[in-house]
């Protein structure tokens, strides 16, 4: 059977703001720079630990010229728990060098412009110009990815496509809090190695669900 996906997504939209009516990310800052390098640094790592790291990083370099200015070497003593630090440190410098010479030492607002910043995608790009400017934006992390694949909102495991399907069925207001929810309820209930189904609230309008009761009841 054909889905509807604009009503599927009204319904997601709809159940997710009653379960999780106040969200946001999660990631800690108090400068947009710091959700710019927070987010680089989560790649592959969990808030939690990026949340654990940030606060001594930028007490060190408070600001994109003490980034920009920084030893990429010293950078990566502060965020070797992260992961993949040596990659990330080398961005993280090499961005707000960008930051510093091309754009005055402001954050874009615009997407075209954050993916030009060394380390910069999509995802992360949205995630700045929806927390920090308020534009529709849609964060395509792997939560946002996985689910909406397990709910028929999407059918791919690429980024940039799930972003054009999300766009293309969820109105643009309700994009960034969307992701947010959705991340959130990843971590708490449609967990990936071990959903918990039968606590879903989305279980009555989730393809995966809706399969997986069906299955149990021919048992």
């Amino acid at each position: 059977m054909r889905i509807n996906k604009k009503k599927l997504a009204t319904d997601v939209i709809t159940l997710l703001k009653e379960e999780y009516p106040a969200v946001k990310c999660a990631l800690t800052y108090e400068k947009p720079h710091e959700l710019l390098i927070a987010t680089r640094l989560s790649a592959q790592c969990t808030d939690k630990r990026v949340n654990m790291v940030t606060p001594a990083l930028f007490e060190r370099f408070p600001t994109i010229e003490a980034f920009a200015e920084a030893e990429v070497s010293e950078v990566e003593k502060y965020i070797q728990s992260c992961g993949l630090f040596k990659t990330k440190a080398r961005d993280i410098v090499a961005m707000c060098v960008m930051l510093r010479d091309n754009y005055g030492s402001i954050v874009p607002d615009k997407i075209e412009e954050l993916t030009k910043l060394p380390g910069v995608g999509r995802k992360t790009a949205n995630l700045i110009v929806g927390d920090l400017y308020g534009k529709p934006a849609m964060v395509c992390d792997t939560h946002v990815i996985r689910i909406t694949n397990l709910l028929g909102l999407s059918d791919t495991k690429d980024a940039a496509k799930v972003e054009k399907q999300l766009r293309a069925c969820v109105p643009a207001e309700e994009g960034l809090m969307l992701c947010h929810r959705l991340v959130w309820h990843g971590r708490a209930v449609c967990v990936a190695r071990s959903p918990k189904c039968g606590a879903c609230v989305l279980a009555n309008v989730c393809r995966s669900g809706i399969k997986s009761s069906e299955a149990r009841g021919r048992i």
